[in-house]
């Protein structure tokens, strides 16, 4: 009977995060079936933008664009770009821990913790994980790279949204024509969707156990 219970309890946890995960694709196009007035204005107006294309071209089903001028879809896409990244950062961080590979030494001063002797996915916030400490000052650092780094400074000649160059050039980017920096800032959106998308699928995995493919124990 427990067992039943607990099954039952899974099935319905993946089914809300079918949901859920179905809803975050918000701000690509509209629905097949329900075509709101605005549809054919709005595909007008962002038809054309980077992260549009086969086999979903415009998806915008919860109709975060109906409306939108450009400012608020950059703002959006503003977002999604930054959101992207910290979940490619995350998930390729999780993977790569999970794979036994680790930071030699330990993360500090007395010696005390290991970065090997660190474990996997929440049980890193638990007890037996990072210290107080080390957690206050990861938060902090990404704080100040949120604040002072990681940010699209004005009247530093950026060239597009999530371009946090902010004046500081780099020679590989420049010599690019523009078909290869448009190919490449479309290889980084769909492949920081794609993390999201895999940072969650693993946190949700890692609650109800299992093994993954290649992930292994969860």
């Amino acid at each position: 009977h427990t067992h039943n219970k607990t099954a039952e309890k899974k099935k319905t946890m993946k089914l809300a995060i079918i949901a859920i995960l179905t809803g975050a694709a918000a701000a690509f196009a509209p629905s097949p079936n329900v075509v709101p007035a605005t549809t054919s204005l709005q595909a007008s107006t962002f038809d054309n933008e980077l992260g549009v294309q086969a086999p979903l071209g415009y998806w915008d089903p919860l109709g975060m664009l109906d409306n939108a001028s450009q400012a608020q879809f950059d703002r959006l896409r503003y977002v999604e770009i930054k959101h992207g990244r910290v979940a490619m950062l995350a998930f390729l961080g999780n993977i790569i821990t999970r794979a036994g590979l680790h930071l030699p030494g330990s993360l500090n001063i007395a010696g005390g913790v290991k970065f090997d002797e660190v474990p996997n996915g929440f049980a890193a916030l638990q007890a037996g994980g990072i210290p107080m400490s080390g957690t206050l000052q990861i938060i902090g650092f990404c704080g100040f790279l949120e604040f002072f780094v990681m940010k699209d400074i004005d009247g530093t000649d950026n060239e597009f949204i999530g371009d946090f160059r902010n004046g500081v050039r780099i020679s590989a980017w420049d010599d690019f024509d523009d078909a290869t920096r448009l190919k490449k800032r479309a290889f980084e959106l769909n492949n920081g969707r794609a993390a999201m998308f895999g940072i969650l699928g693993l946190m949700v995995h890692e609650q109800l156990g299992g093994v993954l493919p290649i992930v292994g124990q969860m």
